[in-house]
Order: C-alpha cells, then structure tokens, then sequence
C-alpha cells in the first residue's frame, strides 16, 4: 500500500496519543488496529512493510495508516515514535494521502502540534482532537494530490491563492499576484487554470463577492466599509458588482436577509 484515502472534513474522534517505544524486547512488531487509523512521526530508522509494501522510516518521516492494515515494524534498537490513533468520519471528498513521506519543512510545526496533542491528552480531550485534526491536514498537504492521480498543485498556486485571501482589501493585479508567487504573469494563469478551472480574475472577483455576501449579511458594517474592505472602495462600481455576482445591490442583499429572519406579526384565521 502506497496511499491511504482519508475524510478530514469533520474533525477525528481519538483513542490515543502518546510515545512508543519499541525495539527493546523485539526487533520486529507485527500488528493492525481493526477500527482505528494509525498516525505516526518518527525520529529513527526502521523499516516499515504496509500490506506487503516495503517502506523506509528515517527521522521526520510520518506515517498515516488506514483501520485494518497489517504493519510489520524491523527496528534496529530502541525506537521512540510520537502516534495517535484515531477514528475519521465520512464526510467531504477522499484526500489521497501517502501512508508514509518526508515531513520536510513542516516537520518543527508538525511536531509541536502532535505534542500540544500529547500535552492535553487526555484532561482536554477537545484540545487535543483539534491539534490532531490541524496536524492530519498539515500530512495531507504536504503533497497535494488529488485521488485521480493528477500532479500536485503548483507552489506557485497555492502561494497565489494565499496571497489572495490575505489581500482582498488591498488592489491586487495578475501581474502583481504573479510576481508575488514567483512566475510570470502568463505562466501563473495557465497554472491557476489548470488547478481550479478559473482565471485568476474570476476567482479573485468570486472571493471578493463571497466575502461581501458575508459582511453585508452578518456584521452590522457600513455599505462604505464592506465595500472598503474587498478592495471596491468606489461605491458605484460595488454597487455593479454586487448586482452582477449576488444578484441584488448591497443594501438589497442585507435587507433580504433581514427580511427572511423577520418575525411576522400572526396573518388573519
């Protein structure tokens, strides 16, 4: 086994957390939880067959393991592992996750997760869940991959998305956005299409109205101000794009809400 399909969309019901150590007795655990996922950051070297799968475990390494799958651990002397098994839910698209890989640049935030997790388990069993389920989604990102098989997003990508949703208060270009993440302004549009089926005009627009909905419809902001805050500080042209994207002018969307949530005087019986 190579990869593991995994839901994260909900946050994952824990069993344990703690340290392994292993090796002292034995030099070889075989073993499968039936019901639980199997989660594992290492700082040594082993080797690791995962349904008859050969895997090497170097330090900063991880490992996520699905319920029911036959582990065969070789270690060469005591080994000490930081391991959470777990429960994860159905919700949400699969993420196609490799059952081991290099932790790499997330390693040092990774680990102070697992132990955050290890620290609240388990007098604060909510604490802990939710540094597990940040740390399965760090796993899970490290390499990108959709379940069909198709390659990793490009960095450049994700850097532009980032830049995006930190920014959309601020003017942002293509140019910029591309400068930004390290391409050039036509590379970064094939590779933005590519990866979400948009131009990088589309979605920047698509966000700014996403968030103007929320605004308008949830804070008690100022037409001025929401129009500010997504980059559309000239009323009229909000007031445009507003009626293009959501349908309604701004104080249109607002009232709409408010008009749906309104308690109504009883009609005549």
């Amino acid at each position: 086994m190579h990869t593991a399909l995994a839901h994260l969309d909900e946050p994952p019901d824990l069993a344990a957390v703690g340290i392994g150590v292993h090796g002292c007795a034995s030099r070889t655990d075989v073993f499968s939880l039936p019901n639980l996922w199997q989660l594992h950051l290492y700082g040594y070297d082993a080797d690791l067959t995962v349904d008859d799968t050969a895997h090497a475990i170097r330090p900063g390494r991880v490992s996520l393991v699905p319920p029911g799958t036959t582990v065969r651990y070789r270690y060469r002397g005591r080994s000490e592992h930081l391991y959470v098994h777990l429960r994860l839910g159905s919700e949400g698209a699969p993420l196609g996750i490799p059952v081991i890989q290099d932790a790499g640049t997330e390693l040092v935030p990774l680990a102070a997760q697992l132990q955050s997790a290890l620290a609240a388990w388990p007098h604060a069993p909510a604490r802990a869940r939710a540094e597990v389920w940040a740390a399965l989604w760090r796993v899970a990102e490290l390499t990108s991959r959709p379940t069909g098989g198709v390659a990793a997003t490009h960095p450049a990508v994700t850097a532009a998305l980032a830049l995006i949703e930190a920014r959309l208060a601020e003017p942002l270009s293509v140019a910029g956005i591309a400068k930004a993440a390290g391409v050039s302004h036509n590379h970064l549009t094939r590779l933005f299409r590519a990866a979400t089926g948009e131009t990088v005009v589309g979605y920047l627009r698509a966000r700014r109205m996403e968030r103007a909905r929320h605004f308008l419809q949830a804070t008690t902001l100022s037409i001025p101000a929401v129009a500010a805050s997504v980059g559309i500080p000239d009323l009229q042209a909000f007031n445009k794009a507003c009626r293009r994207a959501l349908g309604a002018s701004p104080r249109a969307v607002r009232a709409d809400l408010h008009s749906r949530f309104a308690v109504r005087p009883p009609g005549p019986r």
